[in-house]
């Protein structure tokens, strides 16, 4: 089997793996260390699934494609003790097949995106009902602390959007508030708190989707905004996640033709790359919005996106569905790292950046 090399430089611990997957000891992650470019490939990918019990379907999922992490929804979920008892076979079975802790994540914003509601679960207002920080603290500390008891360890949260009062904007039942500084405190908190639990937050949509009236679901919406406008307005909130070390920054499915007039933020190098990680010095998680919706399906398909994400220093390609594209996406980074030079070096620093974060907040899934 082909091995790809690649130098990881922070002191951290990481599994060590060998190329046919099983398990060894420990080492040090200022080590070089070969992982299989099976490995290598199935660790960008944050995949869906159905059913409430664990299946063929995730052991496939995790022995064969090896994916770096699961996001549950609402078809994945009956009640506390059901979800627990799947959180941690999902975990056992990544161990036993000799694979990184895995990400399980799931979209618990309050209000009218939550996938634990009751009466099997404490179900949360939405985000514009909180009127103080102590409301917020209060709110996301309970949140933090249902999803650690039941073995998730990422919310897909907070949304740190603006919209301006002028717009009908999609998310106008999601926000914090109208105001980029009001948006920026409360966000803060909803990090901090989580963080404090050891469950990672992702701040979306980057670069703010406040101002758009399309769902991306359906189809891809177009924003003509210059870079100073997203500066002086919706950028001011994701730059305070960045100051409290947000865990993941999840990427919009907008097209912002004043900055990209070709790709969406999600597949984009310049909103990616250039703005996010270059500009604004972002070295976190990165991932895109579910690539299964209308505003990626309707115009590309998976073997443009995945080289794209590649391309664009995006670390997790997110599907939320089952289907076919979850093996081609896998397929087609093996593909790419293996005999792309450039994309290879890329896929190095985000398999660093992904097994960064595994190791500061999954710790508790680790073999001793």
């Amino acid at each position: 089997m082909r091995m790809v090399i690649f130098f990881i430089r922070q002191n951290l611990t990481l599994y060590g793996i060998s190329k046919n997957g099983t398990q060894k000891n420990r080492i040090s992650m200022t080590n070089i260390e070969n992982l299989s470019i099976e490995q290598l490939a199935g660790q960008r990918l944050m995949v869906g699934f159905e059913g409430t019990e664990f299946s063929k379907e995730l052991e496939f999922l995790i022995r064969d494609l090896k994916v770096g992490g699961i996001i549950l929804f609402s078809i994945n979920i009956e009640n506390p003790g059901q979800l627990k008892t799947l959180c941690q076979s999902i975990q056992k079975f990544a161990l036993s097949c000799g694979q990184p802790p895995m990400f399980i994540a799931i979209d618990q914003e309050g209000g009218t995106v939550a996938r634990l509601r009751k009466p099997h679960f404490k179900e949360f207002a939405g985000v514009p009902e909180l009127e103080t920080e102590s409301d917020a603290q209060s709110f996301a500390r309970d949140m933090a602390a249902e999803l650690s008891k039941l073995g998730i360890n990422m919310n897909m949260a907070p949304v740190m959007d603006v919209a301006p009062k002028n717009i009908d904007s999609i998310m106008k039942m999601r926000i914090f508030a109208h105001d980029p500084q009001k948006v920026s405190e409360m966000g803060r908190i909803i990090i901090k708190e989580h963080q404090n639990q050891n469950i990672m937050a992702v701040a979306k949509h980057f670069p703010g989707i406040g101002r758009t009236t399309l769902d991306s679901h359906l189809d891809m919406p177009e924003l003509s905004v210059t870079k100073n406008d997203l500066e002086s307005f919706d950028l001011i909130p994701f730059n305070t996640a960045f100051e409290v070390q947000v865990a993941g920054i999840m990427l919009s499915h907008i097209r912002y033709t004043d900055i990209d007039s070709k790709w969406p933020a999600s597949l984009s190098e310049k909103i990616a790359h250039d703005l996010l990680r270059t500009q604004m010095g972002y070295n976190g998680l990165v991932m895109t919005d579910d690539l299964d919706m209308g505003a990626i399906i309707n115009h590309y398909d998976i073997y443009t996106v995945i080289h794209q994400i590649l391309l664009a220093d995006v670390d997790l390609a997110l599907i939320c569905h089952k289907g076919p594209n979850i093996e081609l996406a896998f397929e087609e980074i093996k593909k790419n790292i293996s005999e792309n030079t450039g994309l290879r070096g890329k896929n190095e620093a985000s398999l660093s950046r992904i097994m960064t974060h595994k190791n500061k907040f999954l710790k508790k899934h680790q073999a001793i």
